[in-house]
C-alpha cells in the first residue's frame, strides 16, 4: 500500500504491537498527529502536559512491562524537553523509542524556526539515533529502533524525522514485530572458572540488579542461592526482582540500604554479582570495598565488567542463560556459621529499626503496604521519600517498583506512575515529596483527563529533605536554599486540576484516606505532614565504607 511518511510511522508502531504512546503535538510533527487521528482506534495516544512528563510516562510504561515505550514530540523545544526523560531511561537501561519531528530536510542547518540538532544533543544518552533521509527508510528505521532498544542491554533510541519526509509517499509493506537479538551465555571456560571459585566459598552473597529483571532470571537466582546456601541482596534497581518476603532476601544494599544486606556483602568471602554496575552508591570508597571477597561478576554489557571494581571472574553474557549453565557445576553447600552470622545481622537490623509511633515515614509506608499487598506498581520521585519507599514497600511481583536510579530525576514520578498504570491496568501508587512533586505536578491534568486511578502519597516536610539531611550531617547545619517555606496548598491545587485530595496529620486519618483513595476511579492525593528532621538511615557517608555506616543521628 502507498502511504505518507507520517502514516508509515504510525502503522509501523502499530505493527510492533504497541498499544499506547505518549506525546505532545507541534508544527513539525503535525502530520504524524493527523495520522494518529486516523488510526486512533488502533493506537491510543496520551496527551501529556509537557514533553518531559510524556517521556517519563513512556519510561514507566516500559519499566512495568519490559516492552518498548514510545514518546512523540515536535522539533526544537519539544525535542529538547525530552532530554531529561531520555537520559533517565538511558542510565536505567529502559527500552524507549523517541520520535521527533524536525524542519524539512532542505532547511536543516539553516537555523530555521524551532530547528535543533536533537541527534547531536542526545548522542551521549541514547544507544543510537537516526535522522531519516527518505520516506522509503522510515519503516525499517523504526523497526531497527525497536530492535536496538530491546537488544542486549536495553536503552533509548531516537528517530528524528524531517517534515518533508513525513509528507512524502512511498510503498509500505507490513511485517511481523521485530525481536531482540538472540541472547548468548558467557563462555563455557569462564563459567567453569567462576563455578570453581564459588565452590570454595564459605560465606557467599548473591547480589543482583536491574539486569536480573531484564533477563527474567528470578527462578535461576533463587535456585543459585538455595544451592550454595547464600543470602540475597539487591541494588536499588533490583527492587521487586524477587519477592520482598523471601526468607533469603535481605533487601537493598548500599548508601541507604538495609543494614543486614549491606553488612553481609561487606563480610562475604564471595560476591556473585548479577546484572549490577557497582556504582558509587553501592561501593562507597572503592579501595575499602569488599576487601576480603572474591567477586564473580556476570553482566550482558561487557563495558560494566571491571569498570568500577576488579572481579576475580568477569562473565559477559545473558544472566538467565549463563546461570542455567553455571548451576549444574555448583556443589550443594550448607554454611551454618555463615547463616548464624546473617541471623545476627538481621536481628541487629530489627533492633535498629525506627519503632516510634505516629506519623513517621516508616509508619506511613507500612500503612500503604496493607493496601497494595505487594502486587501493585509503586512509582516514586527522588529524595528521602524514595529511599524510605525502597526500604519499606513490599513487592511480591517483579517490575512493580518504578523509580529513577542512575540519573536520580526529581519530577520523574508523576509521568512514570501514569505510564505504569496504563501499561498494567492496575491502580498505581506514587510516593513523592513536596520538592519533587512541585517539578512536574502539571501532569495531574493528564491523570484527571485520562481518569487514571493513581494514589498520590505526598510526604510533605516543607524542605528538600535529602539535601537538608546532608547539610545537617556534613555542612554544620547550613540550610542553604533547602527550606521551601512555600504557601502551596497541595490539596486545593489537586482539586483545581479536578482530582480529589485530603491532608492528614495522624495514622487514623491516613488509614481513612487510603481506604477512600483505593476506591477512587481517578487520581487521589493524600498529603501526609511529616517532620522536617526525619532522616533516611542507615547511611553510608560519602567516601566512606561499611565500617563507617551511620545507623542513628550522631552515630
Amino acid at each position: 500500500m502507498r502511504l505518507s511518511g507520517a502514516d508509515i510511522i504510525v502503522r509501523t508502531i502499530i505493527e510492533q504491537g504497541t498499544k499506547t504512546v505518549f506525546g505532545y503535538p507541534g508544527g513539525q510533527i503535525i502530520n504524524v498527529y493527523d495520522s494518529l487521528y486516523k488510526y486512533q482506534d488502533e493506537l491510543r495516544h496520551v496527551l501529556c502536559a509537557h514533553e518531559q512528563g510524556a517521556a517519563h510516562a513512556a519510561d514507566g510504561y516500559a519499566r512495568a512491562t519490559g516492552e518498548v515505550g514510545v514518546v512523540i514530540a515536535t522539533s526544537g523545544p519539544g525535542a529538547t524537553n525530552l532530554v531529561t526523560g531520555i537520559a533517565t531511561a538511558y542510565l536505567d537501561s529502559v527500552p524507549l523509542v523517541a520520535i521527533t519531528g524536525n524542519v524539512p530536510s532542505y532547511q536543516l542547518g539553516t537555523d530555521s524556526f524551532q530547528e535543533i540538532d536533537i541527534t547531536g544533543i542526545t548522542l551521549p544518552i541514547t544507544k543510537h539515533n537516526y535522522v531519516v533521509g527518505s520516506a522509503e527508510e522510515l519503516a525499517d528505521t523504526i523497526r531497527e529502533a525497536y530492535k536496538l532498544a530491546l537488544s542486549d542491554r536495553p536503552g533509548p533510541v531516537l528517530v528524528d524525522v524531517p517534515k518533508d519526509i513525513q509528507i512524502a509517499q512511498c510503498e509500505y509493506e507490513p511485517l511481523s514485530p521485530v525481536c531482540a537479538d538472540q541472547k548468548m551465555p558467557a563462555k563455557d571456560v569462564r563459567i567453569e572458572q567462576a563455578a570453581a571459585c564459588i565452590n570454595l566459598s564459605h560465606m557467599p552473597y548473591v547480589y543482583f540488579g536491574g539486569g536480573l529483571i531484564n533477563s527474567d532470571a528470578e527462578e535461576e537466582l533463587l535456585e543459585l542461592a538455595e544451592k550454595i546456601d547464600a543470602p540475597i541482596g539487591c541494588s536499588f534497581m533490583g527492587i521487586s526482582g524477587v519477592p520482598t518476603d523471601h526468607p533469603r532476601f535481605l533487601g537493598m544494599q548500599g548508601m541507604h540500604g538495609h543494614y543486614a544486606s549491606s553488612m553481609a556483602m561487606h563480610q562475604a568471602d564471595c560476591i556473585i554479582a548479577l546484572g549490577v554496575r557497582f556504582n558509587d552508591r553501592v561501593t562507597g570508597n572503592r579501595e575499602r570495598f569488599a576487601t576480603r571477597s572474591q567477586i564473580v561478576h556476570i553482566d550482558i554489557d561487557g563495558a560494566e565488567l571491571s569498570k568500577n571494581v576488579s572481579p576475580a571472574h568477569a562473565l559477559r553474557g545473558d544472566l538467565k542463560l549463563t546461570l542455567q549453565k553455571l548451576l549444574p557445576l555448583l556443589e550443594p553447600k550448607e554454611h551454618p556459621k555463615w547463616q548464624s552470622a546473617i541471623d545476627q545481622l538481621k536481628n541487629d537490623e530489627r533492633w535498629s529499626m525506627d519503632r516510634r509511633e505516629g506519623m513517621t515515614p516508616r509508619n506511613v509506608l507500612l500503612a500503604l503496604n496493607r493496601y497494595t499487598g505487594g502486587k501493585l506498581p509503586v512509582a516514586t520521585d527522588v529524595g528521602q521519600h524514595q529511599m524510605w519507599a525502597a526500604q519499606t514497600c513490599v513487592f511480591s511481583e517483579k517490575r512493580r517498583f518504578i523509580s529513577s536510579g542512575g540519573l536520580g530525576t526529581m519530577g520523574f514520578g508523576m509521568g512514570a506512575a501514569m505510564g505504569a498504570q496504563l501499561a498494567t491496568g492496575q491502580r498505581t501508587v506514587l510516593v513523592t515529596g513536596d520538592g519533587s512533586f512541585g517539578m512536574c505536578l502539571n501532569e495531574l491534568a493528564t491523570a484527571v483527563h485520562e481518569r487514571i486511578p493513581l494514589v498520590i502519597l505526598l510526604l510533605n516536610n516543607g524542605v528538600l529533605g535529602m539535601v537538608r539531611q546532608w547539610q545537617t550531617l556534613f555542612f554544620d547545619k547550613h540550610y542553604s536554599n533547602t527550606v521551601l517555606d512555600r504557601a502551596t496548598d497541595f490539596v486545593a491545587l489537586s482539586k483545581a486540576f479536578g482530582a480529589d485530595g485530603v491532608r492528614v496529620t495522624d495514622l487514623d486519618g491516613l488509614d481513612s484516606a487510603l481506604s477512600t483513595a483505593f476506591k477512587s476511579d481517578g487520581p487521589y492525593l493524600i498529603e501526609c505532614i511529616i517532620d522536617k528532621d526525619e532522616f533516611v538511615l542507615p547511611m553510608l557517608p560519602p567516601g566512606g565504607s561499611m565500617d563507617d555506616i551511620i545507623t542513628k543521628v550522631g552515630g
